[in-house]
């Protein structure tokens, strides 16, 4: 606390009033509510969900609010309430192959069965700014009947690309070794750590730094060519089992963003030679971080397939222990509080330092005068 500060209690409450008319902004506009974030605001709340770890539009919508629109800030928020809250459950394994799909494409295969659904996205707009918006865009009118579910009487099935590929046995099978995954919420991990956990940090990790990462496998360092075998988005039921029944019970669903990643083909331990693969998973509509995910979680599987780790992005430790954003920015931003006594005690340091060097060089000089 800056207690040293004119005023000490008084000036920081004050900060705090301050914060809060600067957040409200000019009076004479409305202020904006939580549902209007949580509904117009969905890629915004998509983020700070997933990396703030609990899925609640409202909440995230709160926590957007709460921060002005940093949502590094919200993510902070979000993750700090999230440790307040007991768990009661432990859900089961989602089955994304039972997808509800609102968005479904693959840059592999042009016909797939069921198709590409392109779903919303900007991949097909014009980076030019839409100054309709200042009048607020549509009418209601315009967009109700605007949908992005496939209208066929019977839509075909929508077979999992990667599948497509594993029944020619022409990529690595993901194997289900039924171990319970690590939780890294309960059980920091430790390093090396298994695939479970690295997936766990890398959805909670800040997705500029898994982007740039990613970016950097493109470039050339992470030896792994990568194809988008299948991104879908749509809503997946969740399901507990509690002790007391013995069955599952649906709970409800949530949206998620799926990513399967085809990688350039190794040669595995039996000698035979197969595609690989990277993953990613994100809540609400989240592309650009699961891509991301998809091509570190590759780039981290470098000793699996025999690859000198040379690469930042190949190198586990460096990339969990600083992709949190949480952490990140909580240390980076603790250099704002008072340092007065490290500073001074490094200050005086380096006065006596050069104190001595130029007594130093004044007795040389004096030497050299008298020789």
């Amino acid at each position: 606390m800056y207690v040293a500060v004119k005023g000490g209690e008084t000036a920081i409450n004050n900060a705090h009033k301050l914060l809060d008319k600067n957040r409200r902004g000019d009076m004479q506009i409305p202020e904006m509510s939580v549902a209007q974030i949580s509904e117009q605001l969905p890629l915004a709340v998509a983020r700070v969900m997933t990396e703030g770890s609990i899925y609640d539009p409202q909440l995230a919508a709160l926590a957007i609010k709460q921060s002005a629109g940093d949502l590094v800030e919200a993510i902070f928020l979000l993750r700090a309430y999230r440790t307040t809250l007991t768990r009661f459950y432990r859900s089961e394994a989602i089955d994304t192959t039972q997808m509800q799909i609102e968005r479904r494409i693959s840059a592999t295969f042009k016909d797939l069965p069921g198709g590409q659904l392109l779903g919303s996205t900007f991949d097909y707009t014009h980076r030019l700014l839409d100054f309709t918006l200042l009048a607020d865009g549509r009418t209601p009118a315009e967009l109700e009947n605007i949908t992005s579910t496939n209208t066929e009487d019977e839509p075909e099935a929508m077979t999992r690309v990667l599948q497509m590929l594993e029944r020619e046995k022409l990529i690595v099978e993901e194997v289900d070794e039924n171990i319970t995954p690590a939780d890294i919420t309960q059980d920091p991990p430790s390093y090396p750590c298994d695939r479970s956990a690295r997936l766990q940090s890398l959805v909670r990790g800040d997705e500029g730094f898994l982007l740039a990462l990613g970016y950097s496998t493109q470039r050339g360092y992470g030896r792994n060519h990568p194809f988008a075998g299948e991104i879908r988005t749509g809503e997946v039921d969740v399901f507990i089992t509690p002790d007391e029944l013995g069955f599952s019970v649906d709970i409800g669903s949530i949206q998620v963003t799926e990513c399967e990643m085809i990688n350039g083909f190794s040669k595995l331990e039996d000698d035979d030679i197969k595609f690989t693969r990277g993953y990613g998973l994100a809540f609400g509509q989240n592309e650009r971080k699961t891509l991301s995910m998809a091509l570190i979680d590759r780039a981290l599987q470098a000793e699996k397939y025999d690859e000198e780790r040379v690469s930042p992005a190949q190198q586990e430790e460096f990339i969990l222990s600083h992709c949190d954003n949480v952490e990140a920015s909580g240390f980076v931003s603790h250099l704002k509080l008072p340092h007065y006594v490290d500073f001074q005690s490094e200050l005086e340091l380096l006065r006596r330092l050069r104190k001595e060097q130029a007594n130093k060089e004044t007795a040389n000089t004096e030497k050299g005068e008298q020789a």
